[in-house]
Order: C-alpha cells, then structure tokens, then sequence
C-alpha cells in the first residue's frame, strides 16, 4: 500500500500546494521574531537620573543648557562618571531655596561635592528618550532593574512549560486545531498586554504568551514539514526558520518607527489575529489523519493537493496507509533517549549543544540591547548575518556532513565572544557580535538536523502519545542504534 511520500513523489513532493502552504506557514515564524526577542525594544533602558523637585525651576531660571543641568546637580558625573550615582542616587538637597546661585549651585552648601548627602530617587526618574519602553513607564531600574530579566525569564518560562504540552495536544487534537487555538491565545494575551495597566498583569500575559507562542511557531512547522516529500524536507525546515530572521528584520523597522512601547506591541500582536483564516487556507495534516485511522479526509486532502500541483490523482490513491515497520510497533518513551550508553552520549551532547547554542544566541541579542550605540542599527546589522548562515547551513549539509560544520560554527561563536571580552571598540565588538551571531545561526541550524538523525527509528517516529513536534521532520536514516 502507498504511503504518503509515494503518493508525494507522483504528485510533486514540492509542487504549487507545498510552495502556497510554505509562504503562508512562514508568516507564523516571521511573527514568532517580536516574541522570542521583543524585549530588546519593548524594554529597553536609556539614560536616567533621578527625579529632583525643584531642578527644573532652577534650571529653566538659570538657563542652563541640558550639560550644565547634568553636572551641577546630578552626582557621579564627572572624570569617574559613576553609572551608578548618576542614576540612582540624588543629593539630599532643597533646589527650591532662594540662596542657590546658578554657578556652581552646591559650592555654598559644601566645598566638596562628595561630602553632600545622598538619598534615594523618591520621586521617580528622568529619561533621556523620546519614546517610552516598559522600563521607563514602570521605573524597572536600579533596585527595580531585575524586574525586567524577571519579564523575559517568565516568556522563557513559558516556551518550556508550553513546549511540554503543545507537543501532546497537536498530536492528541491535530495539528491544525493546535495552530489556531494557540494562535488566537496568543492574539489575544498580546493585545491585552499593551493594555496592561500594572506590572503585575503585564508580566502575567507575557507569561501566557510564552506558553503557547512557542508551540504555536512548533505547529507551523510540523505542518510544512509534513506536506513536503522527503527530498525537500530538510530545505524547508531551514527556510521556514529563516522566515524568523526575516521577522527580525521587520521588528527594526517597526521598532524604529513606532519608539513607543504599547504601540509597538500592538502593531506586532493585532495582525496575528490574521493567522486565523487559516482555518479556511490550511488544511490537516494527511501523515496525522492517517495515524487517527481517519483514511477518508487523508485521501481527500492528498486528491486536493494533486489537483493544485496540477497531477492527476494515483491510481493507488484509496489504498494510501501510515508507513509501518516493525519498530512502530514498539513503544517509545522518554526513557528509550537514554536505554543504552550509545544514545545517553547522544543524547548529553544534544541536550548540551541545544543548552549552549540557545543560551548564547539570546545572550548575544540581549546585549546587543544593553551596550549598543545605534540600538536599531546594530541589531538589524546582527540580523541580517543570519541570512548568510542559513545559505552556508543549505550549501554544506550535503557536501561536508553534520559534525564539521557544527564544530567549527560553535568554535567561531565561542571565539568571537571570547574576544569581545577584550576589545573596547564599539565597532570592532559588533563586527565580532556579528561573527558570533552567525555562528551560532549555523549551530541551531545543524542541531535541528542532526537530533532528527542521530535517533532510531522508533525513537524519532514517537506515537502520538508523544511530543512528536520535532521527530517526525528527518530527512535520512539514523547514524545509528
């Protein structure tokens, strides 16, 4: 009996449907980018100084210039220019008092700046920027600063809870229930977080949306990698998750356009209620009907694919069935990664290379946001690079292999940030951000391959009782057992 991958490479295992249903699912991974990373704009940090009643008066009465406000009433400025001081602390000082001259206004309180009293910002802050971020609207500095790693540790917090069961309901429910159930939680969680009136609630959406934002991009992906035939399999999984750079891309632009928080989010969250009309443009996946024994709905999207790649249906089409071997039989389980030392070794070595890769490739975007000159230049800069790893990712995996490219793609990113340690050029640490950003684009590229591969079969091919998101996208046989 035919299976799937027969009836594909009669009718086109990459043809018009499978080219349709790739441009429209790569529009989950473009708008996956402001989420996963968005906090480089929606929290981004600028100057601050402590609020002072009574400076601005005195400021405007004196005509100070912007500098001269600076350094006569803001401590820390100066040749040692503490970050800290200048932020966070403030002189205990009445600018309001009438004996304040407007030189050098502290000389007739104290003769040395350093024995003037400080206190805390009581009063709230002042920001050097024209927009507003969620660390400007919500005072998230100084002694309030962990709150906004708090912010992007709940979103990650979210993508591993919510990876553990999305993988279970779209094999339980379906693929494409999957996608659009947690389509519309994710519309919705992020409308409402550019609503959020507190701290509290904003960071309770965020967290909602890392819950199903994640298994949402997996739902996409499972569904292209399950139309396409096997010869394409591999060149789709690695364009459709060269569509987030692309989201990347359009989230700098956005970003500069829109330097307002709320806005931002909504501009970036509004449109996904889109992805709901896919209900009407993307059908199930034909390889999960078929392992519900739904043969009927299988043979019909399977007719409706032959007709959009204009083939005429098979002959053999009615007696289309799950591909079956005698490892299906078995059943597979979490434990099944571990049952032997040959896949315990693969299995530390992926679970640590997904560890590091993931670590530094969100490390070297959030400093980006922490040091960067031009925040939008540099991060559409590191960007960008992301394009040519994918390319060398497609040209290399067939004509060097696995391990090489993997090794010396993470040696060039270990390396690149090794050296930034060193170097005080702000242009020479982005040329090496970009380096190290490339290199870690081809690692997760190669580990996405290569923890298919390295499984048995019935390891890889989990039964829907399974988080199978993943497993089912191998494109050759297994290394070994």
């Amino acid at each position: 009996m035919p299976t799937v991958d027969d009836i594909l490479e009669q009718v086109g295992e990459f043809g018009w449907f499978q080219k349709q249903a790739f441009l429209t699912l790569c529009l989950l991974s473009a708008a996956f980018a402001p989420i996963a990373v968005g906090v480089v704009f929606l929290g981004f940090t600028p100057d601050h100084r402590c609020q002072s009643p009574g400076v601005a008066e005195l400021s405007q009465r004196c005509g100070w210039s912007h500098a001269e406000e600076l350094n006569y009433t803001v401590p820390g400025r100066g040749p040692l220019d503490e970050a800290f001081l200048s932020q966070c602390r403030r002189y205990e000082v009445d600018w309001n008092q009438s004996a304040l001259s407007c030189v050098d206004p502290l000389a007739s309180l104290a003769t040395n700046r350093s024995h003037l009293p400080l206190g805390p910002c009581q009063d709230g802050w002042v920001y050097d920027t024209p927009g507003s971020s969620i660390v400007t609207e919500f005072n998230l500095v100084c002694a309030d600063s962990w709150k906004l790693d708090l912010f992007q540790s709940c979103l990650n917090a979210g993508f591993l809870f919510g990876s553990l069961g999305i993988g279970y309901i779209a094999d339980r429910f379906g693929r494409k229930l999957c996608l659009l159930g947690t389509v519309l939680v994710n519309a919705v969680s992020g409308v409402l977080m550019a609503f959020a009136p507190n701290y509290i609630s904003m960071l309770l959406f965020r967290l909602v949306q890392g819950l199903v934002s994640k298994g949402n991009w997996m739902a996409g992906y499972t569904l292209i990698t399950e139309f396409v035939g096997s010869g394409s399999r591999r060149t789709v999984a690695i364009m459709y998750q060269m569509a987030f750079t692309m989201g990347l891309v359009a989230l700098t632009g956005l970003a500069y356009v829109l330097p307002h928080w709320r806005w931002l989010q909504l501009a970036v969250s509004l449109p996904t209620f889109l992805f709901l009309l896919y209900y009407w443009c993307v059908p199930e996946s034909p390889r999960w009907l078929l392992s519900q024994k739904r043969n009927t709905q299988a043979i019909k999207i399977m007719d409706h694919i032959a007709q959009k790649n204009g083939k005429l249906p098979p002959a053999d089409l009615k007696m289309l069935s799950l591909e079956q071997d005698v490892t299906e039989k078995l059943s597979p389980s979490f434990a099944d990664l571990f049952r032997t030392p040959r896949l315990r070794k693969r299995t530390f070595i992926l679970m640590y290379l997904w560890f590091t890769a993931s670590v530094l490739y969100q490390g070297l975007i959030l400093h980006m946001g922490a040091t960067s000159g031009n925040l939008y230049l540099d991060f559409l800069y590191s960007a960008l690079v992301e394009f040519p790893g994918a390319f060398i990712t497609l040209i290399t995996i067939d004509r060097v292999g696995r391990i090489y490219p993997t090794a010396v793609s993470n040696l060039l990113a270990g390396a690149a940030c090794l050296v930034m340690i060193f170097i005080s050029l702000h242009w020479l640490n982005i040329i090496l951000m970009c380096v190290g950003r490339m290199g870690i684009t081809i690692a997760i590229q190669m580990i996405c391959l290569v923890n298919a591969e390295l499984y048995p079969t019935f390891v890889r091919k989990a039964k829907p009782k399974e988080n199978t998101i993943y497993l089912e996208v191998q494109t050759s046989e297994p290394l070994g057992t």
